[in-house]
């Protein structure tokens, strides 16, 4: 069945390279010496820290309104105020929990959805396979945000509402890569070997064709969380996300709308929180896509 995809899924196309547990060393030999990796890998470890430790962290009750409205950075306020006299670098560091939540939380839920879809389809081809890629087609002709967007006007405001709306607007990507990967293996030799000793479906799937479908599937997953960051942003920035009493660097980020030619620092220091933090998991993946395309024969 012909099946469009998009520009990321083209660049990890599936492959019916069986990867042995060297290639996977070789590869993580390949990311230690990547230094966009690695300065990845520490900007997210320090960002995942933060989060974590963020009650501990911040100066002062992010929402506290108890100074002066829209000091500029200092001493006292390092990052400034905001136009309710609420600190601006607690709210940045309280507001990196939901963020980040929102975007592991939505991918893992989005995996955990649609990867058994898509091995499935891919399996079993026949009835199975068209009713899941009917729907999957469906989802497709549909940007991912507006999906978020609308089933956000149904769910309401809330940090767990944004995690099932981003996740299912993802659940296509994932169920096409994990169908296209089984597809190419199905008809390997292991796995016919594999049938004519007796296994059944279910060992063959768990055992030899997702381990054999993770290298895509791994990349796919690491770029997906900043797009589900963005897209957090995105629906905090239009008010679809978090309730207003919750920072989250969208909701500040849209705050900052009507102060910019007053206040930059309302706007400079959320944009850069989230491009930072995008740019980190795009070094990532972009480095864990050259490790698992064949590129990691370069260093041995």
């Amino acid at each position: 069945m012909a099946t469009s995809t998009s520009p990321l899924t083209a660049e990890i196309a599936p492959s019916a390279v069986v990867r042995s547990p060297g290639e996977w060393r070789r590869a993580a030999r390949y990311l230690r010496r990547d230094v966009k990796v690695i300065l990845g890998f520490m900007i997210i470890g320090l960002l995942l820290l933060m989060a974590f430790l963020a009650p501990l962290l911040t100066p002062y009750d992010p929402n506290a309104q108890e100074y002066e409205l829209l000091l500029p950075p200092s001493a006292q306020h390092l990052l400034g105020t905001d136009e309710f006299g609420r600190d601006l670098l607690s709210r940045l560091i309280a507001g990196s929990r939901v963020s980040l939540l929102v975007g592991f939380a939505a991918v893992s839920l989005a995996v955990l959805a649609s990867v058994p879809l898509g091995l499935l389809a891919g399996y079993y081809g026949g009835w199975i396979d068209n009713i899941i890629m009917r729907y999957i087609d469906l989802q497709w002709a549909f940007p991912s945000l507006i999906i978020a967007v609308g089933l956000m006007a149904i769910l309401g405001p809330g940090v767990g509402n944004v995690i099932i709306a981003v996740s299912l607007a993802y659940v296509d990507d994932f169920a096409r890569l994990a169908r296209g990967e089984v597809l190419a293996l199905r008809e390997e030799e292991f796995i016919t070997a594999s049938r004519a000793t007796g296994s059944s479906d279910f060992r063959i799937i768990v055992r030899h064709l997702l381990p054999n479908s993770l290298s895509p599937l791994i990349v796919q997953a690491t770029i997906s969380i900043s797009y589900a960051i963005l897209a957090e942003s995105t629906l905090s920035f239009l008010g679809l996300g978090v309730p207003i009493t919750t920072p989250t660097w969208g909701l500040i980020l849209s705050g900052s709308r009507g102060f910019f030619t007053m206040a930059w620092w309302l706007a400079i220091f959320p944009g850069l929180a989230i491009m930072v933090t995008v740019l980190s998991i795009n070094f990532v993946g972009d480095g864990l896509r050259d490790a698992l395309d064949g590129k990691v024969s370069r260093v041995d």
